[in-house]
């Protein structure tokens, strides 16, 4: 895990957040990652895989991506309408 912790923080634009995991299929950790970057978050990803640390993961779940959105927006999504574009919302 310290190499996850020295990659980590070559990502500061990345934040990251884990938290122990009990009664949750049994898993040890579940990290949720939050940034602005999609590109950095993406590099650190592929590091992170790269780790002795990740050579003992026994099953590597999805990355779901997605942007930081009002209920409202969100919901708009759902039925197929074209969402605005994200710029066109910020005040």
């Amino acid at each position: 895990m310290q190499d996850h912790i020295r990659i980590g923080r070559e990502y500061p634009q990345v934040d990251n957040h884990t938290t122990y995991s009990f009664g949750l299929d049994d898993q040890e950790f579940v990290v949720a990652f939050d940034t602005d970057d999609a590109s950095a978050f993406l590099d650190l990803v592929q590091r992170l895989r790269t780790t002795e640390a990740s050579a003992f993961t026994l099953r590597d779940t999805p990355s779901f991506t997605c942007i930081a959105t009002s209920v409202e927006r969100a919901l708009s999504a759902v039925d197929g309408e074209p969402v605005p574009a994200l710029q066109s919302l910020m005040p």
